[in-house]
């Protein structure tokens, strides 16, 4: 394996020194107070290094100038200390922007946690200092370190080593700087501003002058202490500094002979030649540089959150969602990220209220504890809406905002069908809502459009494969895959892998046998079992069906949330799961029966490159300032409808162990929870606390039988007014759900989404029957009309449920045969009686257990409105057969989903959308009539 040194030899194309050879000793010309810098510095890295066996920090110099000595004695004291190095020795020529990009190479370098920079004066501009990170400045040469030593911050920041070297050197010589009357000649920038911060600390009263100052004879008649910042020239005589003036030369001229030496005539007292304080410096130096290290290896670790929660002034009547999300300010997103403990190059910033967080934070906070895992789940929907997300939202807002314990909601993106369809956005609701919900609900960072386009360049790609193989004859298919080009010719490396699949163990191109050849070229798709259909991320029923032009064809355009791109997204672990996911899915079989996957297609890495960066979960906020993650949006009737693990994992990092990561599960506790114990966690290997299950009384009569409801049209007396008999006759889906989710051995909770229209005999009877039926506790939460305080109760009972303790386990063994694990879901999940498959179904389920994935868990696509397969009966059905029409297989999200009834997974548009409503103010900009 190469070292690092051989690493930074590639990387930065300098030349590296072995530490110790072909150089003179370290020590040698340090003074005893060098040496012991150098030695405490070699031992502070020793015990960090003890503690931390894979930290090896290195100092990076960037040399731009013909004078090597400084650089050279840089890297000698860092290999005195023990310190890895990289010397990148550029031509005097460079101009600034290729000094810039050699430092912004270097900033982005976890390795290097030190830069030190060997310019001309001439070079060193604000573009080079600007494009230096504060971080890595060990000579303190940056506005932020020298802003912080101003402040009085100077345990935070970088000072420079020549200053203090100055400093050290004048008060060892027995220099008592208290009063002094000091002078700093010919010094620029960082250094003279540094200067006279550290004596004015002192007590001293400071000058500053450039040799060709008029006034400099009488400024030098003045001064106690004569401090050269570059080299004195020779039209300034030495007889001009006073008898008993102390002289420290800081410049480093002396390598020309002109340095100012000790006893020369016409100076008296204390004569500091050059070469000291160089040398002291370079050891400040390796001392910044090891507390750059200790700083680094101190953030790698977990940080308690220094949250700064935004106050809420509740209105009532309560206004318009839209209206709430513009009248509160939310913090700017790069702040959120660095009060719950995020490092500044672990996210990417969007704006100002969105950023993307990277995956590296998994490694560094690996050894961290996770926090508790809650999941929110809902009763059977209804059009009047349940609330799951608001319950999500409010609760987190008061765990953090109000109890002060770290929590993290995890929510999914939502699909722009429904925002302009007929359910609107999904950001919450009232004072319980992601902010900006204008940004959370439309294009967020662009995730589902990145999906989109990955989705249909592999449906491309499957169609344009199969084209070419009818028209063309083995031998020109073959060649116009593997092209020579530049008279090479070569297999990539997704044909190489393809090669080795079919056993065929050549890379020569031109090896190949005529049987080989065919075999490599030709998939022999049957269009007749393609099963990957484009998508669209827009409802629109005309496209549920489509014949291709020049062929006879039928496909059809699916939502771009059912892509099994989107669950792969949702369920995938790292990038390189994201890779080997994508290329696992299966497109279609060919004639002899097998799976054709997107490897074999050659697509995989293209498909990689496009979702590259919707990998990285999105940091948003709450009204109350409190962290969200935004990621990934499956349905959950024709997908498995949550969240990502990634985002999960990641949140539950941050919290800490005392924390709380709220989840949300789609649609009813018997599709969304189901899925999320038996795919989700699964993938994921986490082990949920607490589940928390939203229901309102109105939703409930409804299920008790209450009449019918139609979008736009007042409710009824029976939904406005007390009726404790539909009430307690809903229950019953309320009943049913509970003992769904004790069935996976996890507590539950019920919160109780109270509206203005309930009567206190109406909730006290719910939360009553919950308890009755098995429920931890059940708690009514008001977060709509208030934020986080409705729900403090709610996050008190969660907190005491999680305590509890949960006894999880899947409801199945993924080995049983797919027809059991079928008949179980539905006979334990939704009460059938039994489950009928058609022949195409059966057909299916014979072809994906010959091919291999009849151990993969099941993922239902089914109404959502109810228990059974028929949307209108609501309650609990009995009794039912549930019919299992088709089966499709979702390899590379890794289950099979069995469709039952009618399932369309392409909505379609109402007759009045919800874009007859949404709008732009031209002159604001802002968006107008989202819900």
């Amino acid at each position: 394996p190469l070292s690092l040194s051989h690493i930074f030899n590639l990387f930065l194309g300098c030349n590296l020194q072995p530490l110790g050879k072909g150089c003179q000793s370290p020590d040698q010309g340090l003074n005893p107070g060098g040496r012991e810098v150098i030695q405490n510095s070699k031992e502070v890295l020793s015990l960090l290094q003890e503690k931390n066996p894979a930290f090896k920090p290195v100092l990076a110099v960037i040399q731009a100038a013909l004078d090597r000595f400084l650089a050279q004695l840089k890297i000698k004291r860092a290999t005195a200390a023990g310190l890895h190095h990289s010397h990148r020795a550029m031509p005097a020529a460079y101009g600034s922007s290729q000094i810039i990009d050699e430092i912004l190479k270097i900033n982005e370098d976890s390795r290097v946690h030190g830069l030190a920079l060997q310019i001309s004066e001439t070079s060193f501009s604000s573009k080079i200092l600007h494009a230096l990170k504060p971080e890595k400045d060990v000579d303190g040469v940056t506005d932020v370190n020298l802003g912080k030593l101003v402040r009085g911050d100077a345990h935070d920041c970088f000072v420079s080593p020549v200053a203090r070297a100055v400093i050290e050197l004048l008060e060892k010589s027995g220099v008592n700087l208290d009063g002094k009357k000091i002078l700093v000649i010919g010094a620029h920038g960082s250094l003279e501003a540094t200067l006279q911060c550290l004596f004015q600390r002192k007590g001293s009263m400071t000058m500053s002058s450039q040799w060709k100052a008029p006034q400099l004879q009488s400024k030098l008649h003045e001064a106690d202490v004569v401090i050269f910042g570059s080299p004195k020239p020779e039209e300034v005589p030495l007889s001009w500094i006073q008898q008993g003036t102390t002289v420290l030369n800081c410049s480093h001229d002396f390598l020309s002979g002109k340095w100012l030496q000790s006893g020369s005539p016409g100076i008296h007292g204390h004569s500091l030649i050059a070469e000291d304080v160089s040398l002291l410096a370079a050891a400040l130096r390796i001392q910044n540089m090891v507390g750059s290290g200790r700083r680094w290896l101190r953030e790698q670790q977990y940080r308690r959150w220094k949250l700064h929660c935004l106050k809420l002034q509740p209105l009532s009547p309560v206004p318009s969602d839209i209206e709430i999300s513009r009248a509160q300010t939310p913090k700017a997103v790069d702040v959120l990220a660095k009060e719950i403990g995020l490092l500044e190059d672990e996210i990417e910033i969007y704006g100002r209220s969105k950023a993307k967080v990277r995956l590296s934070l998994l490694e560094r906070l690996k050894d961290q504890a996770d926090g508790k895992y809650v999941l929110v789940a809902g009763i059977t929907p209804t059009p009047l809406g349940e609330g799951k997300s608001t319950v999500t939202i409010g609760l987190v807002q008061a765990m953090t905002a109000h109890l002060n314990v770290n929590s993290f909601a995890c929510l999914r993106q939502p699909s722009q069908g429904p925002t302009f369809g007929v359910k609107g956005g999904a950001a919450g609701g009232g004072y319980a809502q992601v902010i900006p919900m204008e940004e959370f609900n439309l294009h967020l960072t662009g995730d589902i459009h990145a999906i989109t386009a990955a989705n249909n360049l592999l449906a491309a790609a499957i169609d344009t494969r199969i084209l070419h193989e009818n028209t063309q004859t083995d031998k020109a298919l073959y060649n116009r895959l593997v092209p020579s080009v530049n008279g090479i010719r070569e297999f990539s490396k997704i044909q190489l892998a393809r090669l080795k699949k079919l056993g065929i163990n050549k890379t020569d191109p031109g090896t190949l046998t005529e049987d080989e050849m065919r075999k490599f070229a030709r998939l022999d798709i049957d269009p007749a079992t393609i099963t990957w259909q484009r998508v669209l991320d827009t409802n629109d029923r005309f496209l549920r069906k489509i014949t291709g032009r020049g062929t006879q064809r039928k496909a059809q355009f699916d939502i771009a949330v059912a892509s099994e791109i989107m669950a792969v997204l949702a369920l995938t672990d790292s990038l390189k799961d994201m890779k080997e996911r994508l290329g696992r899915m299966v497109v279609a079989s060919d004639k002899n029966g097998q799976p054709v996957t997107a490897d074999d297609l050659g697509v995989t890495g293209a498909l990689t490159v496009l979702m590259k960066d919707a990998i990285k979960p999105n940091l948003m906020q709450t009204l109350e300032g409190t962290p969200v993650f935004v990621h990934a949006g499956p349905f959950a009737n024709i997908a498995h409808g949550n969240s990502s693990v990634l985002a999960d994992k990641i949140a539950l990092k941050l919290v800490g162990e005392e924390g709380f990561v709220v989840t949300e599960a789609g649609f009813g506790a018997d599709i969304g929870m189901e899925k999320f114990f038996n795919i989700k966690c699964r993938a994921s290997g986490l082990v949920p606390n607490v589940v928390v299950l939203v229901a309102t009384v109105r939703a409930l009569k409804m299920h008790g039988g209450g009449p019918s409801v139609t979008a736009g049209v007042p409710l009824k007396k029976e939904y406005t007014e007390e009726n404790l008999q539909l009430v307690a006759d809903g229950c019953c889906n309320l009943k049913k759900q509970i003992q769904i989710a004790q069935l996976f051995g996890v507590p539950v909770v019920v919160a109780l989404n109270v509206f203005k229209t309930d009567t206190r005999a109406e909730i006290d009877l719910v939360c009553e029957l919950a308890k009755q039926a098995g429920a931890f506790d059940a708690v009514p939460c008001y977060h709509w009309s208030v934020g986080g305080k409705g729900s403090v109760d709610l996050a008190w009972a969660v907190s005491e449920a999680a305590h509890k303790g949960s006894r999880f386990q899947f409801l199945y063994d993924v080995q049983l045969p797919i027809v059991e694990k079928i008949r179980t879901i539905a006979q334990a999940v939704y009460g059938a009686r039994d489950i009928e498959l058609s022949s195409e179904a059966q057909s299916k389920i014979n072809r994906y257990t010959e091919q291999g994935f009849g151990n993969l868990p099941i993922c239902m696509a089914k109404t959502h409105l109810s228990l059974s397969h028929q949307p209108d009966k609501k309650g609990v059905p009995k009794d039912f057969i549930l019919p299992i029409t088709d089966v499709r297989a979702s390899i590379g999200a890794g289950f099979i989903y069995p469709l039952v009834g009618t399932m369309s997974t392409m909505p379609g548009l109402p007759t009045r959308p919800c874009f007859y409503d949404i709008d732009l103010d031209t002159e604001t900009e802002q968006v107008q009539g989202l819900f």
